[in-house]
């Protein structure tokens, strides 16, 4: 067997036999990157939550952007654009959209170093690479508990709020009657139940426990990968409930004397109305986690399929948003609740021409999916907090261990969500809204006398 021909680091003619120098610095350039990419994968990030299982495809990166990236906010539109006036909500709602587009693209090409290899799979990660890691550590992690932890508290208000007043809505029948009182208290919908009918008696802060033992279950699934399927029922209920809010709008048309003047002028509504419209998207926070479940190699690297999954959901996402902002203001124009947008316009004025039914079914999607965004939302925090603890101890996560953090994280969530202190006044905001402030997103406050 011949010997390889020796590289010298001084001019010299090549041997005949030897790679010519293009092909030389190809395997060296390959082989660093190999080696960065060894470096990053880390035997630690095979025992967390988000890099466990690298199976993923562009099936479940649509599901967990499209589950991730609509909520219940994106039915407050139709009221940014009686702020705004048509021209200018059209505008500002196109321009969002596409100034979303273009930061996924950027992040889902941040997420792996054409030079290098490295995969950066966690936002912490990014930023330390980016500012160093001591004022990458300061400048990331409060933002990522900020939003992993407010939007599952704001959850945990929507949905507990909700699965109660659906409830008392789907077991006392006939014998319920709905009823509206002022729009602040009564966003969602407002059904009491007749003095001889004794269901429904939990409490509000009852059926937050009830919705939290029940996210606590979907959270036990081990990694990010594994929730694909419940990313994929929270997607199809948030498309649902945008689409029925729309449809039934249109269906039964205008309300009477519909009009369609802008809000008088003022410098404090626009950048009410453009914070509408920035937080009806959602779910940057998740994208580079998103990416991280996917494998990547020189031949297929793992942005090919992330980018082909959200330019799917968002193709959905708009499907939804822009008939829900169009046909919101269409349908009541200025008559549009400040609180709730379609959905508390569509039960004020519609909820005597409406199937009760499909009153009941769009509430039902609004619980579920809740539910299904719960746990995309937590495992960052999850990772985090088992990446403190594998860093520490050098070993991974027992079953028992990790489901003992999950338990008393979202425990800690509900804790948050019923300890707020809510002195109700007539006119003052009620639970939902002041947890929506410190969750930094807009949602639906559900009536909770």
């Amino acid at each position: 067997m011949s010997e390889a021909p020796e590289i010298s680091s001084t001019p010299s003619t090549p041997h005949a036999a030897g790679p010519p120098p293009a092909a030389a610095e190809q395997d060296s350039f390959s082989l660093s990157k190999a080696l960065q990419m060894t470096k990053l994968d880390r035997p630690q990030d095979t025992w967390l939550p988000i890099t466990e299982s690298r199976n993923g495809n562009a099936y479940y990166a649509a599901f967990h952007t499209l589950c991730s990236g609509i909520g219940i906010q994106a039915l407050i539109l139709p009221f940014a654009f009686y702020l705004l006036g048509w021209a200018w909500g059209l505008i500002c709602l196109t321009i969002t959209f596409i100034w979303q587009l273009y930061t996924l693209w950027v992040l889902v090409q941040l997420h792996e170093s054409t030079e290098t290899g490295m995969r950066y799979n966690r936002y912490l990660q990014l930023c330390c690479a980016t500012f160093g890691d001591k004022l990458g550590k300061w400048l990331a992690l409060f933002p990522i508990m900020y939003l992993s932890g407010g939007t599952c508290v704001a959850l945990i208000v929507i949905g507990g709020s909700t699965l109660n007043r659906f409830f008392q809505y789907s077991t006392c029948g006939n014998t319920c009657r709905v009823m509206f009182g002022d729009t602040t208290s009564n966003l969602l919908f407002r059904i009491t139940c007749s003095e001889t009918c004794s269901l429904g008696s939990l409490t509000i802060v009852e059926w937050y426990l009830v919705f939290t033992c029940v996210a606590v279950v979907l959270s036990q699934l081990p990694n990010l990968n594994s929730i694909a399927g419940v990313s994929l029922i929270g997607a199809v209920t948030a498309v649902g409930y945008c689409t029925l809010t729309w449809a039934v709008s249109v269906a039964e048309g205008r309300i009477r004397e519909v009009s369609y003047e802008p809000f008088p002028a003022s410098p404090l509504l626009l950048p009410y109305a453009l914070g509408i419209i920035a937080f009806a998207f959602r779910g940057h926070n998740l994208i580079l986690e998103i990416q991280a479940t996917m494998p990547s190699s020189n031949q297929h690297p793992s942005h090919v399929p992330m980018w082909k999954g959200v330019k799917f959901a968002y193709l959905l996402i708009a499907m939804c948003i822009f008939p829900v902002a169009i046909v919101g203001f269409w349908a009541y124009g200025s008559e549009v609740p400040a609180d709730g947008g379609i959905l508390a316009a569509l039960y004020e004025y519609r909820s005597r021409d409406v199937s009760t039914f499909v009153l009941g079914l769009i509430s039902f999607l609004i619980i579920v999916n809740a539910l299904s965004s719960f746990p995309i939302y937590a495992m960052p925090m999850l990772d985090q907090m088992e990446s403190l603890y594998t860093s520490r101890f050098n070993k991974p996560c027992t079953w028992w261990l990790r489901a003992i953090f999950r338990c008393v994280f979202l425990f800690q969530l509900l804790l948050l969500s019923c300890g707020v202190p809510v002195p109700r006044q007539p006119g003052e905001p009620n639970r939902s809204t002041i947890v929506a402030r410190h969750a930094r997103v807009p949602v639906l406050h559900v009536a909770q006398d």
